[in-house]
């Protein structure tokens, strides 16, 4: 059964800004919590629906990534994360908006290590590229563990202290009715440790920022619009938490000689009306460097398309390969000297319904058709 719109799922427009987005999902939250319904397993499951969908939107990438792909974007083949459910995801959505309420947040957080921010790169290559395939070198701006203090924050010979508020959980929890409330540790902010003597490279951080050089392999026959995960290779995490992921998101540049429809390559080529008429040959570049030959018969129309198999794209991680449309456009001559005029002068005067059958059966329609309406008059 295929998802719901994350847009409808919240009740809001795709150009919702980021408060109109927390202020729909907090007003959904508190009508279809399981604490309000106890015992009805359909307002469960709207529940964990409100709250996938607002995980995703409410991060600036995952919501660009949703926009362009739809639910496809996080499936496991598109590199993402899969479902969401009530998983991570959920008990940050759920603790971003109920903290902003009553201080609430879901169970199960854990302070001190962070996981790092999600990054996102953008590549255009050419089609060649995509045909052969390439291993590419980028530069990135990210923030890495301290090489310092190895990502604890603390100085060197000093490690970070458990918080005595919290018990190093980061939060602290208070039962309230049929909730059980959790805020944050007023000590250590949510980390769960305290660092009495901090790094002075990074300030307790535990991160700097670095430019960062990757290598990216790029698989041949990948399309426009192709995403490639890199897990690990986003930003450090907070305090020796684990790395985000990179994302590059590939975009192929526009051919001055081809159009690309899927593992498909299309391409027009200019004949004389000679060659239509007579019949010929031309050769045609492919993409893979080679030359391929066309044959035209005679008595070829303008816009008639000649496959060429095997000189298309290849298929993405398939031993596939597409084909070569090359399609002709017979070209009117211009600029004619007067020799060239007479010639084609006397050629219209030797042709007949024979040489042009689509002129002459279309000017007898015409014939008839004026014909029958003055028999009617």
């Amino acid at each position: 059964m295929s998802k719901t719109c994350y847009y409808e799922t919240l009740e809001v427009e795709r150009t919702v800004d980021e408060a109109g987005l927390k202020s729909a999902f907090r007003k959904l939250a508190m009508k279809w919590h399981p604490d309000k319904n106890p015992g009805d397993p359909a307002c469960e499951h709207r529940f964990k629906e409100i709250s996938e969908a607002y995980e995703v939107l409410k991060d600036g990438n995952k919501r660009a990534a949703y926009d362009r792909y739809g639910h496809a974007a996080f499936e496991p083949g598109m590199g993402g994360g899969g479902g969401h459910g009530f998983g991570a995801g959920f008990a940050s959505s759920f603790s971003d908006i109920f903290e902003d309420l009553f201080g609430m947040a879901g169970r199960g957080r854990g302070g001190g290590r962070e996981r790092g921010a999600d990054l996102r790169y953008n590549m255009e290559i050419t089609l060649e590229e995509a045909f052969l395939g390439k291993t590419a070198q980028i530069n990135i701006p990210v923030a890495v563990a301290c090489e310092v203090c190895s990502g604890t924050g603390a100085k060197p010979g000093t490690k970070p202290k458990v918080c005595v508020t919290c018990g190093g959980a980061g939060r602290v929890r208070q039962a309230q009715g049929f909730f059980t409330l959790e805020r944050t540790c007023p000590s250590c902010h949510g980390r769960g440790q305290s660092i009495d003597t901090p790094c002075t490279a990074c300030g307790g951080q535990g991160r700097a920022t670095k430019d960062r050089s990757l290598s990216v392999n790029i698989p041949a026959g990948v399309e426009d619009g192709t995403r490639i995960r890199l897990s690990g290779e986003g930003e450090a995490g907070v305090q020796g938490g684990p790395s985000g992921d990179l994302y590059i998101f590939l975009s192929v540049s526009s051919h001055q000689l081809f159009q690309r429809d899927g593992a498909d390559l299309h391409c027009r080529v200019p004949i004389s009306m000679v060659t239509a008429a007579i019949g010929g040959e031309f050769e045609v570049p492919a993409i893979d460097g080679s030359k391929a030959r066309v044959k035209v018969p005679s008595g070829t129309q303008s816009g008639r398309r000649f496959r060429i198999s095997g000189k298309g794209m290849p298929v993405l991680r398939s031993r596939q390969t597409g084909d070569m449309y090359v399609q002709v456009v017979v070209e009117t001559p211009q600029n004619l000297t007067k020799k060239q005029r007479e010639l084609l002068a006397e050629f219209e005067k030797l042709s007949s319904g024979e040489t042009q059958p689509e002129a002459a059966g279309f000017f007898k329609m015409v014939k008839d058709f004026f014909g029958n309406r003055a028999g009617m008059a």
